[in-house]
């Protein structure tokens, strides 16, 4: 039984598992320490507090943002400085994080470059089997192109190449990653896994020809508009009448997705793995460097978060859209870790249009630079 099948026939049950998950997110696992240094992780304490001065100010600023967009709009803020403190308006539950699941992948392969298991110059071969629809240049290569890791890596974090995440992803391994995610955090994620998977696991619940279909027939779809067209061009790779998709829109079936736990975490537990990233604690200091640079580089952001923050402000940052799903996490000042960087992480749900969210996370990063940014320069 394939994996998609297996996912298909377990759609029934898939209330019961979300309220495991919910339960767990709620807990926000079992996390440990972020380190054993008991200076450090004094330091780590005194920025979870919530009474730092521009707390209250920055959940004023950020409430009315969310009260402004259509649907929810999560926030996560931590600081470390001279003003430490925390900003958790995640409302103890998880989100769907889209494409900034790249950066546990990102971590999970340098990990094994540092244990020598891998190396940034081995190459990987393209297969028609690893095309997918989203961002980045991959679809426009021939299967038989080989790429090194380093080059994947780099159009994974700049890009946000799905293609080249999934190779990444299959090389470690869903299994390896998803361990290595609870090893940082100790919970709060869901399951993580390939970005086709979430096409596969989004459309099999819609019609049981999905899982026969190839993965060429899943990029195609992206050439159809979302919404019903999108059903419709569906049903025509499937061969059946679009009455015969159980799936009145689009965003119903996205929606039963969402539902799930997989590819989600709580806005703490991802604030774990960016506060452990920037100290140092996940990665050598070559293969830290390496990925903050290329978060500090994307080419997905200019709308959102650092669209708001002061000029020249030192952002290394993800972003992740999805249909009714976006998100923007970082690290402002990632060069000073627990000496006075800040956490960021916001995801934007169930809003009309896309630019509602931009207009969201862009008032977040003006409030950031009014706010906490604002008190530290003071």
């Amino acid at each position: 039984m394939t994996s998609r099948t297996h996912a298909r026939r377990l759609h029934r049950f898939v209330p019961v598992l979300l309220a495991v998950a919910l339960l767990a997110a709620c807990r926000g696992g079992d996390a440990p320490p972020p380190t054993d240094d008991p200076a450090a992780q004094s330091i780590v304490d005194a920025a979870l507090q919530a009474d730092a001065p521009w707390v209250a100010a920055l959940d004023t600023r950020v409430a009315a943002l969310d009260d402004a967009m259509p649907g929810r709009f999560g926030v996560y803020v931590r600081h470390y400085g001279a003003q430490p403190g925390t900003l958790d308006r995640g409302d103890d539950r998880a989100w769907y994080l889209s494409s900034t699941i790249k950066i546990p992948v990102a971590i999970a392969v340098l990990e094994q470059v540092d244990a020598g298991t891998l190396s940034l110059d081995e190459t990987l071969t393209l297969a028609q089997t690893d095309f997918v629809d989203g961002s980045g240049d991959m679809l426009e290569h021939k299967p038989g192109e080989t790429f090194s890791i380093a080059a994947l890596l780099e159009k994974s974090l700049r890009d946000s190449d799905s293609a080249a995440t999934d190779m990444l992803i299959r090389k470690v391994g869903e299994d390896h990653l998803n361990a290595r995610i609870r090893d940082w955090t100790g919970g709060g994620f869901g399951p993580v896994t390939t970005i086709l998977q979430v096409r596969y696991d989004a459309y099999d619940p819609v019609h049981p020809g999905v899982a026969q279909l190839d993965n060429m027939a899943i990029v195609r779809l992206r050439n159809a508009d979302a919404g019903e067209p999108r059903l419709q061009a569906l049903a025509q790779e499937l061969g059946v009448p679009r009455a015969d998709l159980d799936a009145d829109t689009l965003e119903s079936v996205f929606d039963a997705y969402y539902r799930g736990d997989r590819n989600t975490a709580t806005l703490p537990a991802f604030a774990t793995v960016l506060d452990r990233l920037a100290a140092g604690e996940l990665v050598s200091a070559d293969s830290t460097r390496r990925m903050l640079d290329h978060m500090r580089a994307i080419s997905t952001g200019d709308r959102r978060i650092s669209a708001g923050l002061p000029p020249d402000t030192d952002f290394a940052q993800k972003t992740g859209t999805q249909l009714r799903r976006a998100c923007n996490v970082g690290v402002i000042d990632p060069g000073r870790a627990r000496e006075g960087a800040t956490l960021v992480l916001a995801c934007a749900e169930d809003f009309d249009d896309i630019t509602q969210a931009e207009t969201a996370f862009q008032g977040l990063g003006r409030a950031l630079g009014d706010t906490v940014l604002d008190a530290e320069g003071g």
